[in-house]
C-alpha cells in the first residue's frame, strides 16, 4: 500500500520527523538504516548540542528520556587577545538549561529505537508517495559558500573536570568551543585545514599547549586529549524548501557552519513544523499546504542561516580597529539584560522569540 508520506534520510531530523507524523494518524515509510550498531563501542565522536526547544521536540516525541545529555547552565563567549566578553545564564532565557550535549551516535540509537517500537515502516529502496520529505543528503540545487576552513574535533579532559558550562571563544583563525560532555570537554576548533591536518597528528603535549595558548585557562588545564578528526566548514542552503510534491528539511534544506550549534536544532525545527501543518491535511502533498509550510518556516531559517554565516567571519582577522568594534559589541550584550535575553531566546527557539 503507499504511504501518504516517504521520508528519504534516517538521521535526526528524519525520524522526529517520522514519529511527529505517525503520532498524528499518517502512514509514512522512513527510507534508511540505523546507522550505528546498538550499544556499539566503536562509533566515532561527533558532539551535539542541542538547544531547549530541541529537548521538548524530543521530549514529544518520547526520545528524551533515555538519552544521556549534559546540561549547559551557562555559555561563556569571549574573544582572543582583546578585550570584550558575554555570559549567557538559563535564567537570562527563562528556561532550566540553555541547552544539552549529546553524542550523535546516541541520539541516534535513542530515535531508531523509538522508530521501531512505534511500528513505523523502514526501507531501503526509495518508493513512491503522496509526499516525499527529504531529511538528509546534498544535491546541485544547493548554493554553497565555503569557508575555506575546517573544524578539529577533540575530546579533551581538563583539571578541574568539565562543569556545566560551555565556552565559545573567537579567534583571528576561527571560533573554537568547549562543550561540555559528562567529566570532559569535546572541542569544536576551526582553523585553515594545513592547521587542522597539522593538529589532528601532532603529538599529544603539542596540541595541548596550542589549545592552551588558544582558549587560555579559563576551562582549567588541559591535561589529556581524545579522538581527534576533521570536518570540512560550508555553508549550504537550498533556495526553495518545497516541490511539486517534495519538501526539504534538516540538511536537505541547509547545512550550516558550527558556531553557536544551529545546524541540527534549525532541522529539528523543520521537521516539527512541517508534521504540525500536515497533520490535518488530506493530500499531504498539495500545493498549497506545502506553501503554508515554506511561509511557516521562512523567517527562521533566514535568520538562521544569517546569524551563523555572520559570527563565522565577524572575529576573523587582527585589523585593531575592527578587534576594537568586537569587543564593544560583546561588552554590551553582556551588560544589556533585554539583549542577553533577546539573544538566548533567539537562539534556543528560533523565530518565535521574536517580539
Amino acid at each position: 500500500m503507499q504511504a501518504e508520506v516517504a521520508i528519504r534520510g534516517a538521521g535526526p531530523v528524519g525520524c522526529v520527523f517520522a514519529l511527529a507524523l505517525h503520532a498524528s494518524g499518517k502512514s509514512v515509510v522512513l527510507q534508511g538504516k540505523r546507522p550505528f550498531p546498538e550499544n556499539s563501542n566503536q562509533t566515532p565522536l561527533r558532539p551535539i548540542a542541542l538547544s531547549h526547544a530541541s529537548r521538548l521536540i524530543l521530549e514529544r516525541v518520547g526520545a528524551w528520556r533515555e538519552l544521556p545529555a549534559t546540561p549547559i547552565e551557562t555559555i561563556h563567549v569571549s574573544r582572543q587577545g582583546g578585550f570584550g566578553r558575554v555570559s549567557l545564564g538559563a535564567a537570562d532565557a527563562g528556561v532550566p538549561a540553555l541547552g544539552y550535549v549529546v553524542d550523535y551516535a546516541a541520539l541516534m540509537n535513542c530515535l531508531f529505537s523509538r522508530v521501531e517500537a512505534s511500528g513505523i515502516r523502514i526501507g531501503i529502496e526509495p518508493e513512491d508517495a503522496l509526499l516525499v520529505v527529504h531529511a538528509e543528503g546534498t544535491s546541485n540545487a544547493l548554493q554553497e559558500k565555503n569557508y575555506g576552513q575546517e573544524a578539529l574535533v577533540a575530546l579533551v579532559t581538563t583539571s578541574p573536570a568539565a562543569a556545566r558550562t560551555a565556552w565559545e571563544r573567537f579567534t583571528p583563525e576561527g571560533p573554537l568551543a568547549l562543550l561540555p560532555l559528562g567529566a570532559r570537554y569535546c572541542t569544536v576548533w576551526g582553523m585553515p585545514p594545513e592547521r587542522a591536518r597539522a593538529f589532528c597528528d601532532a603529538p599529544e603535549a603539542e596540541f595541548l599547549d596550542a589549545l592552551s595558548r588558544a582558549f587560555g585557562r579559563r576551562a582549567g588545564a588541559f591535561v589529556a586529549v581524545f579522538e581527534r578528526s576533521r570536518v570540512p566548514l560550508a555553508l549550504r542552503v537550498r533556495p526553495s524548501r518545497v516541490g511539486v510534491r517534495e519538501a526539504y528539511i534538516g540538511n536537505a534544506a541547509q547545512t550550516l557552519h558550527p558556531v553557536a550549534g544551529q545546524g541540527l536544532n534549525l532541522g529539528l525545527r523543520d521537521a516539527w513544523d512541517l508534521a504540525r501543518v500536515l497533520q490535518d491535511a488530506e493530500d499531504p502533498g498539495d500545493a498549497q499546504v506545502l506553501a503554508r509550510f515554506a511561509g511557516m518556516r521562512r523567517l527562521d531559517a533566514m535568520a538562521s542561516v544569517r546569524v551563523t554565516d555572520f559570527l563565522a567571519g565577524a572575529f576573523l582577522g587582527a585589523n585593531p580597529f575592527t578587534g576594537l568594534m568586537r569587543g564593544i559589541g560583546l561588552t554590551a550584550l553582556d551588560i544589556c539584560l533585554p539583549a542577553r535575553r533577546f539573544f538566548a531566546r533567539r537562539m534556543i527557539f528560533g523565530a518565535s522569540a521574536l517580539p
